[in-house]
């Protein structure tokens, strides 16, 4: 396992070295002040640092609270977005918006987005993504949807 982000993108084959730099990029440039960089769960994970959200993450509390992670994958690139699981209009947005700018159909499970063609992967679109939800907010939509009352 590796114990850095460099090291986990320099393990990688080359294209996917450059898939998965170009969507680090994208999403630090991208999203709001609060998220942090780690590995988590053996991804590149954004994260709401315990420092604005104590309680962390509820399957592990000990875990910063993970917003969106990419990984390189046997089937490709993915992109996990916790916040289009949880939030039925950022959903609606993405898949919309996904239309309009890709040309193949989206392939994606409850948080995960799968890029088996990594030429087609919509760095712009992403971009947009990671902008649409502050640690706040995110917080926000993960008391009301995941946590028990």
């Amino acid at each position: 396992m590796p114990n850095t982000i460099e090291h986990y993108i320099n393990q990688l084959a080359p294209d996917r070295q450059e898939s998965m730099s170009k969507l680090r990029q994208i999403l630090q440039k991208n999203l709001p002040a609060g998220f942090e960089e780690t590995l988590q769960y053996g991804m590149i994970t954004y994260v709401v640092p315990h420092s604005l959200y104590p309680k962390g993450y509820h399957c592990k509390p000990t875990d910063a609270l993970p917003f969106i992670s990419i990984a390189s994958q046997k089937a490709g690139v993915h992109l996990y977005h916790m916040g289009i699981y949880a939030d039925q209009a950022l959903l609606t947005w993405f898949t919309d918006a996904y239309t309009k700018v890709c040309k193949t159909k989206l392939d994606m499970g409850k948080s995960c987005i799968r890029f088996k063609k990594l030429d087609q992967i919509p760095y712009e679109l992403i971009g947009e993504l990671a902008q649409k939800m502050t640690p706040k907010q995110w917080i926000e939509r993960y008391e009301s949807a995941f946590r028990k009352k």
